[in-house]
């Protein structure tokens, strides 16, 4: 039965009616179904809202890459400030005791083996933009010398022994610093500035032998 013949039986107030009411889904909901029209002007108000919230989410989101930049700019800043505590000295000293460290546990302590200061001396020439101080130190023989990176720069390491232990001396052009003595992992370093350049000796011999050592090299 199809709704036109459905209009036609309530016309005519036929029994069969309430049947295809029961049985069909579009009868059903033009009957129950509640329609509304939407008012005149609903849908340009609706535009024009969206257009209003539009621009006003903007500066949220402004504020929100502005915070992130804050985040950033504060934890960069915390990080500079606890750097800046470490005592610049300190800090250096652990990169010599490093570079001795390295020396000695790989194959590259020397660059030119020789006790002769004449030899190591001009064995830097060309290879560094100054001319290191290489001196003999009586009671702890030249082994020779070898090129190292320090502070950013190349620098010069000159290498001397006492019995079995072995003491780099790192130099370097540098202005004048307060001269520190560090110990680090059973290593004594000592250094000291003189005439432009920055020295550090650095060696597991015990301090007092070190400072003897220092003694005769500022001689």
């Amino acid at each position: 039965m199809n709704c036109e013949i459905a209009r036609a039986m309530m016309a005519n107030n036929d029994p069969g009616l309430a049947e295809h009411l029961r049985s069909c889904q579009s009868c059903m909901i033009r009957t129950h179904a509640r329609y509304y029209e939407a008012p005149a002007g609903l849908e340009e108000k609706i535009r024009l809202r969206l257009r209003k919230e539009a621009p006003a989410a903007l500066p949220w989101r402004w504020m929100a890459i502005a915070a992130s930049v804050l985040l950033v700019a504060s934890l960069t800043w915390n990080l500079s400030m606890l750097r800046s505590r470490v005592d610049p000295e300190q800090a250096l000293a652990s990169d010599v005791v490093s570079a001795h460290i390295r020396s000695l546990a790989g194959t590259h302590l020397l660059d030119v083996p020789s006790s002769d200061h004449h030899t190591v001396k001009p064995w830097f020439n060309g290879k560094l933009d100054f001319s290191p101080a290489v001196k003999d130190v009586d009671g702890f023989p030249m082994l020779g010398g070898r090129l190292e990176y320090l502070e950013g720069h190349p620098a010069a390491a000159l290498v001397y022994s006492r019995r079995n232990h072995t003491i780099n001396v790192f130099t370097w052009p540098s202005a004048p610093g307060k001269g520190v003595e560090e110990t680090q992992n059973g290593y004594h370093a000592e250094s000291w500035y003189s005439d432009g350049m920055a020295f550090w000796a650095v060696t597991d011999l015990n301090e007092e032998e070190l400072r003897q050592f220092v003694a005769l090299y500022r001689k």
